[in-house]
């Protein structure tokens, strides 16, 4: 299922929960197929020649893509008006979010219900991940410095190895190319938003044998107030109120990020690449003691995410038949907090040789790999010593493609060996086949692992004993293209055990409760999306219908909604391009007890551009134009109506 951009809520029975998804599917198919056939007009999908990395790390067309996959452009990203890498995402198909706070606070993401820390996260082929708390600190990665956005859903650990249990994320930085071109943004928003960016692309030499891509961006923002007084937070408000306090300070952040993309064609068949990024953020939240002094106030600590991505790779193409790439990546993620301090950092440093041959309709692949993890977690008591560890894996992987007629079929095989807990087998299986030229049908089933982090191993709250938490996965789709229109469904099962929760104190040195392999999930749905185009309009939707659910407890996951879905149309007139999008989520749980409710919500989202010059653009949006009151954690506001104005020139 390819989604271009330019989890069931059920009351089921548990048994009966378990064959929801395949039953639900013929309705699906009917309520989806008829709302996407309006009108006439030229297709919104994107173009069969595209080619996408994430799905099985080599370069393949669309037209031969089995997985489950959402591309989002750079156009798309510039038009978004958002601040975060995860605002962009949550507007795809099977995704949410969550966040205590505002832009730059902790952030997670969730694909098709998925724990955050089952998605794999790439940042221009770099690994970037923390063995802390597991998963990526995405309120660290800059999106003024992405260019192009995959998301491959569903279980991909045969390929990628440790962590991809719920999918794979790949962000990529701008590749220069054509004649040198600079670039200067500006832009002025709410709560006192001011960001600047420039940068420069392009290529030189004879044939354009040298490009490059340098890019630098600069944005903060006062903030707002990340706690507010009011009735769903009554605990504050009334220390607050005792204490004769009545203006609550703002909790603002800042981000600094720069990046720089190189690359030399040796020969039509030999390519040096480089790529760097770097990325500082810092983001104030309250401190959850009073001071003593009156009047009482709550003093703001300060979190700072600094993220740093390199990498060096040589592809070689050395026949018709035969091409290698040779890689060689670094990531390192810090987390600190101050006056309160903490501090953990990780640094994921991987070596990859991957192999690819090529037979008519055949294809194979033979992958070498390793990754190595380092972990330093400083004390944050005199009881808590300093932690600092790392570990290794090593691992080899086989894959099989063949496209051919209406068939496409996709088989991969991994294997792990990792220095702590050794070795661990994966694999998938998937199969597309082209009922009709409109008509397409695809399933797949795969295995899937996440190793524990460091952390949950050797902190004063681990056990060395943990087990990898394991995956299995099996979905079923079906997608529908004809002219103007296009329309798809997928079915999707994914149980997840040796779930890895934070319980009572055992068998770990900390009296306060330890890490241990006792909870199960299962993360079961489908996923409905339908694009049309007609004229000068394009219409867009995608909803979800999910159950994820924790199988000990039979609770709904925290944070999650059972159904959330998007509604879109973008339109062309006088010069102008006019858009609207309305984002919906359903009831939340903020605990796993399910006892703390987070009410659903619905946005509505504007957003206009045009050229003033053929140099010079202007886009304004207007995000949650109702300003609508709703809550990502408990007790933490959101935005609320936010505007947005910026300007970018970029000679023509």
């Amino acid at each position: 299922m390819i989604h271009r951009f330019s989890s069931v809520g059920s009351s089921l029975p548990v048994r009966a929960r378990a064959r929801f998804c395949l039953a639900a599917l013929p309705f699906a198919v009917a309520t989806t197929f008829p709302a996407a056939v309006l009108a006439q007009g030229t297709t919104t999908a994107p173009s069969l020649r595209e080619t996408v990395v994430t799905a099985t790390r080599v370069e393949q067309p669309l037209s031969d893509l089995v997985a489950d996959v959402s591309i989002v452009d750079s156009d798309t990203i510039a038009r978004s008006g958002a601040t975060g890498v995860a605002d962009v995402l949550a507007r795809l198909p099977g995704i949410e979010i969550g966040r205590t706070g505002g832009i730059g606070n902790a952030t997670s993401v969730f694909i098709r219900g998925a724990e955050s820390r089952f998605t794999a996260v790439y940042i221009d082929g770099v690994r970037i991940d923390s063995q802390s708390t597991g998963g990526a600190a995405w309120e660290g990665i800059p999106l003024g410095q992405i260019d192009r956005i995959e998301v491959l859903r569903g279980p991909a650990a045969a390929v990628y190895g440790s962590d991809a249990i719920g999918g794979v994320i790949q962000l990529f930085t701008k590749r220069g190319e054509g004649p040198a071109t600079p670039y200067v943004g500006v832009g002025i928003g709410s709560h006192q938003l001011r960001k600047a960016e420039a940068g420069l692309s392009g290529s030189a030499g004879e044939g354009g044998a040298f490009d490059y891509s340098l890019g630098v961006s600069r944005e903060e923002s006062d903030g707002f107030n990340l706690q507010p007084l009011d009735k769903r937070n009554p605990v504050r408000t009334a220390q607050y109120s005792a204490d004769g306090w009545t203006s609550p300070d703002r909790d603002g952040y800042r981000n600094t990020s720069a990046n720089a993309r190189l690359g030399f064609q040796i020969n039509p068949a030999h390519r040096l690449e480089g790529t760097f990024l770097y990325s500082d953020t810092e983001a104030q939240y309250d401190n959850a003691a009073r001071t003593a002094r009156p009047p009482a106030v709550f003093p703001d600590d300060t979190g700072t995410n600094t993220l740093r991505t390199a990498g060096l790779a040589w592809v070689a193409k050395w026949n018709e038949i035969y091409s290698t790439r040779l890689q060689v990546t670094d990531g390192k993620t810090t987390y600190q907090t101050m006056p309160s301090f903490y501090r953990t950092e990780t640094e994921t440093r991987g070596y990859l040789f991957q192999n690819d041959f090529k037979f008519g309709a055949h294809r194979f692949n033979a992958t070498l790999e390793r990754r190595e993890d380092a972990l330093d977690n400083a004390a944050t008591s005199a009881a808590s010593p300093r932690l600092a560890r790392d570990r290794s894996q090593n691992a080899l992987s086989l894959g099989y493609g063949f496209v051919q007629g209406p068939h496409s079929l996709q088989l991969q095989a991994r294997h792990d060996d990792d220095s702590e807990f050794g070795g661990k087998t994966t694999g998938s299986a998937a199969y597309g086949f082209a009922i009709t030229p409109q008509w397409r049908a695809t399933a797949s089933a795969g295995t899937s692992f996440r190793a524990p982090t460091l952390y949950q191993r050797f902190s004063e709250y681990g056990l060395a004993s943990l087990k990898p938490e394991e995956g299995r996965n099996v979905e079923l789709g079906l997608r529908w293209s004809e002219g103007a229109t296009n329309a798809g469904v997928v079915v999707y099962r994914n149980r997840v055990t040796n779930l890895i929760a934070f319980g009572a104190a055992g068998g770990c040195p900390s009296a306060f409760g330890c890490y241990a392999n006792t909870a199960r999930a299962e993360y079961q749905g489908l996923t409905l999306s339908a694009g049309h185009r007609i004229g000068d309009v394009t219409l867009r939707a995608s909803a979800d219908f999910q159950d994820p659910r924790d199988l000990v407890t039979d609770k709904q996951l925290a944070r999650r909604a059972r159904r959330h879905g998007t509604l879109g149309a973008d339109w062309a007139v006088a010069g102008w391009t006019l858009g609207a999008e309305v984002q919906t989520s359903g009831m939340r749980y903020d605990d796993a007890a399910n006892t703390r409710r987070l009410g659903g919500y619905t946005l509505l989202n504007l957003v206009a551009s045009t050229k003033l010059t053929p140099s010079l653009t202007v886009i304004a949006r207007l995000d949650n134009a109702g300003d609508k009151d709703y809550q990502y954690a408990r007790l933490y506001a959101t935005a609320g109506r936010t505007a947005y104005v910026g300007l970018k020139w970029s000679p023509q």
